[in-house]
């Protein structure tokens, strides 16, 4: 896109008016592109900056290439403009220079078009920010041991960006955390170099909307919501987003952190109340699965969940206490949310417990010396991606029931190190065979992969714990003697 759309101008316009900064209107250009015949001398820095965003002709450093900084690397590389990917990841580096992509759901011709045309180069060289117009920042926000922010990557970032940081760079922090982060943390530490935020350098928050492994939504495709630390990092953060994906504006960095949030408490809070069904209509002998099937029928006023064995991914788990922390800072307690975790802080237990009430009834057999196989232990189906899975709380709570435990995952050969599952560290994936099948006492599905043979799993196993309808969606034949659902 060469310029905003009328929706985009709008919102734009409407928010300056509000600020009634109209006045400044033409200087932001939120109509048509500046007219590039006119002298050079007759162009003001910030219109200098707009352009070369609108030109496509700066160059934008993304800091941290994972699930998040690299498919926005992608989606700025194939728009025309030069990315600097910056990783502390030596290796990661090494493989992406050479067109090999760290991630399983981007292919590797991704990466080496747009290494070989030029456009992308990772380093590990943080001085090369200085050679970026823009630096955004996509690294993780995780929580610490008692459910508080950690905000280690992100002030540790800021620290280093601070050190190169120069008249004009735009600094856009994209990752995940509660309100008040950019003019808070962040812009204290960048303005300790000298540089003021809205007069030397603009400063601006961009929340990510990645979800990893849909084919239907990249991030081209997901609209982007934007906001800036004043009128001038708002407008240069539109103009360089609005070139790949469509805009949607707001006021300031804390509406646009609010806004993050607001939709992963939504989703947490909502799997929650489908949790808390589960368990009830199972007890009265009602399928969750055929009752949403037929609820979400209704063309209005209804939209599906889904139960499962607990959350995992980066955002859904550790979002809503970012804002139960900020809450209670201000003395105001979060009921409603701190509900919905503790629900679904709950579902591995339930995973845990149901199987053995399983065993127990059908074979009157314990969970201790049992052989359990957990089939899938990434977050979410399809990807290699184990960001804070609950299959692995589930392998610990079989474990120290007594169990022995097994996974099969045709994403993970071994179980790569993590910060609260030490102990499973190097565990290696069993065949997925005939004889091996058979020698468990109960396999339980908590990742269901669409390339795992649930057929097989079925003719082999003694009894399956399907914790996500694996059976059901595929229309596979279920007898009570061999599938529980949990």
């Amino acid at each position: 896109m060469d310029q905003l759309d009328n929706t985009t101008t709008e919102a734009l316009e409407d928010l300056l008016r509000r600020r009634r900064l109209t006045e400044h209107a033409p200087l932001l250009q939120l109509g048509p592109k500046p007219d590039l015949a006119r002298a050079p001398a007759q162009l003001s820095d910030l219109e200098r900056l707009l352009d070369r965003y609108r030109e496509r002709t700066a160059t934008v450093a993304v800091v941290g290439l994972g699930y998040v900084g690299l498919p926005l690397s992608l989606a700025a590389c194939e728009a025309g403009f030069k990315v600097i990917g910056y990783d502390i990841d030596a290796r990661t580096v090494e493989h992406l220079n050479g067109g090999k992509s760290p991630l399983q759901h981007i292919a590797d011709e991704r990466i080496g078009k747009i290494v070989s045309a030029e456009r992308f180069g990772a380093t590990t060289d943080a001085s090369r920010f200085k050679e970026a117009d823009a630096i955004l920042i996509c690294v993780p926000t995780p929580l610490g041991p008692h459910h508080e922010p950690d905000l280690s990557f992100v002030e540790a970032t800021a620290h280093t960006i601070a050190k190169h940081l120069r008249p004009g760079h735009l600094v856009v922090l994209e990752s995940t955390t509660y309100p008040g982060t950019t003019t808070e943390v962040m812009k204290p530490i960048l303005e300790a170099s000298g540089l003021k935020s809205g007069e030397d350098f603009f400063l601006a928050y961009s929340p990510e909307r990645e979800d990893p492994g849909n084919a239907h939504f990249e991030t081209a495709r997901i609209p982007k919501v934007v906001s800036g630390d004043g009128d001038a990092a708002l407008a240069l953060c539109n103009a360089l987003y609005e070139q790949f994906v469509k805009t949607v504006p707001v006021s300031s960095p804390e509406t646009a952190e609010a806004v993050k949030l607001t939709e992963n408490i939504f989703r947490s809070v909502n799997i929650a109340l489908v949790n808390e069904l589960k368990i009830v209509y199972d007890r009265m002998g009602i399928d969750i699965w055929e009752v949403i099937e037929a609820a979400k029928s209704k063309p209005f006023g209804y939209m599906p969940f889904y139960p499962g064995p607990g959350l995992g991914g980066h955002c859904i788990p550790i979002d809503p206490f970012y804002l139960t922390w900020k809450a209670r800072e201000l003395g105001i307690a979060t009921r409603f949310i701190e509900l919905a975790g503790e629900v679904n802080n709950s579902m591995p237990r339930y995973v845990v417990n149901r199987t053995r009430d399983e065993l127990d009834r059908r074979f009157h057999k314990g969970l201790s010396n049992s052989r359990i196989l957990v089939v899938g232990i990434a977050y979410k189906k399809n990807v290699s991606d184990m960001r804070e899975s609950p299959a692995l709380t589930i392998m610990e709570l079989f474990d120290r029931a007594g169990a022995k435990v097994d996974y099969y995952d045709p994403y993970f050969a071994t179980i790569p190190p993590t910060r609260q599952h030490a102990d499973l560290a190097g565990k290696a994936c069993v065949p997925f065979e005939d004889y091996a099948l058979a020698r468990y006492d109960a396999a339980v599905i908590v990742t269901d992969h669409d390339d795992v043979d649930y057929a097989k799993l079925l003719r082999f196993s003694k009894l399956v714990v399907d914790t996500r309808n694996a059976v059901g969606a595929l229309g596979l034949p279920e007898t009570p003697d061999t599938v529980a659902k949990a």
